[in-house]
């Protein structure tokens, strides 16, 4: 029993040997990857398939995200309801997303009831039929919630920046309107589906306290499906990104708020500089601690909250920095922000405070690590975007390793005022 009468011994975070639970892999009959991760103490599982079904395959903005929402509204034995109904007698939860390369079906399940929720999954992969009723509720849902979004700075923000880093018509600078819903055709969703679902490229992740034939259960359902079997189209697209660094922008005439973006291009994940820059980023403003927090929300009081970040997508990265101000401030807080680069480009930081947030870093990574849901989760980024197996040791390395004049040495390379697009949506 432990000692009620001392507390303790406190360690840093950074004293503990971090490692990732191996995942084990299988491959079904028709060539699809399993990675399964068999953990935890409750009788739940999860199953994800992931498909290269982005927007960087379509050839008409939205056809993606419409196809994969649509994947649950009916097969050609099943309405909607049915389906919905199916999954929720079974205590299961069914739920689908489409990001810019992949596109995903998601089911949280009582392990013993996988039998009964598996067959549906396979069905709606081989036997969706995007109903034209189903396609015209959710053009009109999604046209209300753009009119109701697009009346918010933050909103209009996240649109605006995206297409000056990366330009209009690239998957990851484009975005929705109106004009792009109404011209959705269930034709055109049938044909990307059948291409990206029904014979597209897959894998499957699958976590929790798993049956001991997991392995023919995925067989069963999955391995006899044309999948992986065509090669995956090429695409390319390039980035054309904006002359123009500096955007001010009146969304609305009474507007009392103001949405602030700053972001630049950064080399993306594996480039060398990149887990140490997350080291700079986390002190710069990626916690609640930061000097960007600490400055213009706890001493100048501009905002409740500022943030910067590595958005990461597969084939670019940005450093990002956001945050709502008052108006009449917003200026401040973009004269603010840039001073605390060069503070960090000229005076190294204090070992305290570097120590402070290399625990804070390992700290996440252990709550982020708390359970098996979280870790297929951290394998499924590393394998859908290459990373390579020994990733996350390399990235606890660096964390742990680097030093004052190192992150110095990053701010004068990356936080640099002028190499950043600045916007501010009223």
């Amino acid at each position: 029993m432990p000692n009620r009468q001392s507390a303790p011994e406190i360690k840093d975070a950074i004293a503990y040997n971090l490692e990732l639970k191996p995942y084990r892999h299988f491959t079904l009959d028709n060539g699809v990857a399993v990675y399964a991760i068999d953990a935890g103490a409750e009788e739940v599982a999860l199953v994800e398939l992931v498909f290269k079904a982005g927007n960087w395959y379509e050839t008409q903005n939205l056809v993606a995200s419409a196809t994969n929402h649509l994947l649950k509204n009916g097969t050609s034995r099943k309405t909607a309801f049915e389906i919905n109904e199916h999954f929720e007698y079974y205590g299961s939860y069914l739920n689908r997303h489409c990001y810019h390369e992949t596109a995903s079906i998601t089911l949280h399940s009582l392990t013993k009831h996988l039998h009964q929720t598996l067959p549906v999954i396979q069905e709606l992969i081989t036997d969706a039929v995007m109903p034209e009723e189903e396609l015209e509720i959710y053009r009109q849902n999604m046209k209300q919630k753009l009119r109701v979004n697009l009346e918010k700075c933050d909103f209009v923000a996240n649109r605006l920046i995206d297409e000056y880093l990366y330009g209009i018509d690239h998957p990851y600078g484009k975005y929705s309107s109106t004009f792009a819903y109404d011209a959705l055709q269930a034709d055109q969703l049938r044909s990307f589906y059948k291409d990206f679902y029904a014979n597209g490229h897959c894998a499957i992740f699958v976590a929790g306290k798993l049956p001991g034939n997991i392995e023919e259960m995925m067989n069963e359902n999955f391995g006899h499906l044309p999948l992986n079997q065509t090669p995956l189209p090429e695409v390319m697209h390039a980035v054309n990104a904006a002359e123009e660094r500096r955007y001010r922008i009146k969304n609305d005439p009474d507007g009392i708020q103001g949405a602030i973006r700053l972001a630049r291009h950064f080399p993306g994940r594996l480039h060398p500089d990149y887990n140490k820059s997350q080291v700079l980023n986390t002190l710069f403003g990626g916690y609640f601690g930061s000097r960007l927090m600490s400055n213009i929300r706890e001493e100048k009081g501009y905002t409740y909250g500022i943030y910067s970040y590595m958005q990461n997508h597969v084939q670019q990265t940005a450093w990002m920095i956001s945050t709502e101000a008052g108006t009449e401030v917003c200026e401040a807080a973009i004269a603010e922000v840039y001073k605390e680069m060069r503070e960090l480009c000229e005076t190294p930081v204090p070992e305290e405070e570097l120590l402070l947030v290399k625990n804070y870093l390992i700290g996440t990574l252990l709550g982020d690590l708390d359970g098996p849901f979280q870790i297929i989760a951290r394998w499924k980024n590393m394998i859908l975007n290459g990373l390579g197996e020994d990733y996350f040791s390399r990235s606890i390395r660096d964390f742990k390793e680097v030093t004052s004049e190192e992150i110095r040495e990053l701010a004068n390379k990356y936080l640099q005022p002028e190499a950043y697009y600045e916007l501010v949506v009223i």
